[in-house]
């Protein structure tokens, strides 16, 4: 397996940081979650019963970890935590700056003792500065403090949240790539690092193409009410039978090939249709010809007709779709995950693959504290000694 060689360590909670390890588990890293006794709080999503084992929150976040509880407010517990950090060589956290540095466990803390550590921070808004421990959702710091909410969605429209995870997913993917560049950094040096991520930082950057304009110069066009938006082909279109379908232009030919497609070939030769077209209200009277030329059509003939000119168009799909999709199949969007109980279920899968590589779950996710022994004893506790942590409440 492509990570297999890397003992990877999480402390954290909900989703950015859980996702990032599990792709890492997925990949072949061996991947020890570390939880307090109420456990990580995605557990509570579907809890897993006898009847519908294999928590599908919990499990996308988590599967192929081992899982251990340990009270690190105790010095014993912290104690283990640092036992199970002497072989390791990534540690992943998203507890807030300050609780780390109480509880000594942050990234100064800890470089003298682990040298070669890779020390991955998955923060809010930054490890600096006075908002460094602020709380942050995705939703908060990713989809409406950095900007992508107010520039998507169009200002004639009630405000709405992100999906769950959408940009802690995105997180994810920016922690992942941080760990990797230091992996490959420490096999020249032998020395590990700090890495950081922050749910604002990844909102922005996803938001890049506004922001590359807006810093430049001073403005950009973001999300606008359909009527006022200045691209003819760009966007949505109903069907007759109640479907939308995206439309998007790549270069000067769609233009005239959209408008041969749907049988209106006198726009082609207008003089106001020279590209690009700046009178909004031509703008307005092509997207309502092709309102028309597609609301007489269903979307299986509209998706057709665009497709056949070579234009980029796509379904506006439904999870269901998607599920039945065999080209999202054919993409690998969808694995099997072992549920823990000798079953299995299709669960959404990491968003890269290995051609002639197998990867996905090594396992299910742990339950609360599975596999406390069997790391612990790795980490060098006798027997007795981890009796005597879960005596303690130090572990369970």
């Amino acid at each position: 397996m492509l990570l297999s060689n890397l003992k990877v360590v999480e402390w954290s909670t909900w989703i950015a940081g859980p996702g990032c390890a599990a792709v890492m588990a997925d990949w072949g890293a061996q991947v020890v979650k570390i939880e307090s006794s109420a456990g990580d709080p995605t557990r509570g999503f579907w809890p897993d019963t006898a009847e519908s084992p294999g928590n599908p929150i919990f499990s996308c976040e988590n599967r192929g970890k081992r899982g251990v509880v340990l009270d690190l407010a105790r010095p014993d517990g912290r104690a283990a935590l640092l036992a199970i950090l002497k072989d390791a060589d990534v540690f992943i956290t998203n507890v807030r700056p300050g609780a780390l540095k109480r509880a000594r466990l942050d990234y100064d803390s800890l470089k003298a003792a682990f040298p070669t550590l890779i020390y991955a921070n998955v923060t809010g808004y930054g490890l600096t500065g006075p908002e460094a421990d602020v709380p942050a959702f995705d939703l908060t710091g990713f989809w409406t403090r950095s900007g992508v909410a107010h520039a998507t969605i169009p200002p004639d429209q009630e405000p709405f949240t992100c999906r769950p995870g959408f940009g802690d997913h995105m997180t994810a993917m920016a922690t992942l790539s941080a760990i990797l560049a230091a992996v490959h950094e420490r096999h020249a040096t032998g020395v590990g690092r700090q890495v950081e991520t922050a749910l604002i930082r990844a909102g922005s950057y996803a938001l890049g193409w506004d922001y590359a304009v807006h810093l430049r110069y001073g403005a950009a066009v973001t999300a606008q009410p359909r009527d006022e938006r200045p691209a003819a082909l760009g966007g949505f279109f109903r069907t007759r039978d109640d479907r939308w379908f995206c439309m998007a232009s790549r270069g000067p030919r769609d233009f005239p090939a959209v408008m041969g497609a749907v049988g209106r070939p006198d726009y082609i030769d207008d003089p106001r249709c020279v590209l690009p077209i700046t009178d909004l209200d031509v703008v307005r009277e092509i997207r309502a010809v092709l309102d028309a030329a597609f609301a007489g059509m269903t979307l299986v003939e509209a998706l057709a007709l665009i497709n056949s000119v070579d234009v980029i168009c796509a379904p506006m799909a439904t999870l269901d779709e998607v599920v039945a999709d065999p080209t999202a199949h054919e993409a690998g969007c969808f694995v099997e995950t072992p549920d823990g109980w000798g079953g299995s279920f299709l669960a959404p899968a990491a968003p890269a693959r290995f051609p002639g590589t197998p990867t996905g779950p090594a396992g299910p996710a742990p339950k609360l504290g599975e596999h406390t022994r069997q790391v612990l004893a790795e980490a060098g506790y006798d027997p007795a000694a981890v009796d005597a942590l879960i005596a303690a409440g130090a572990a369970s």
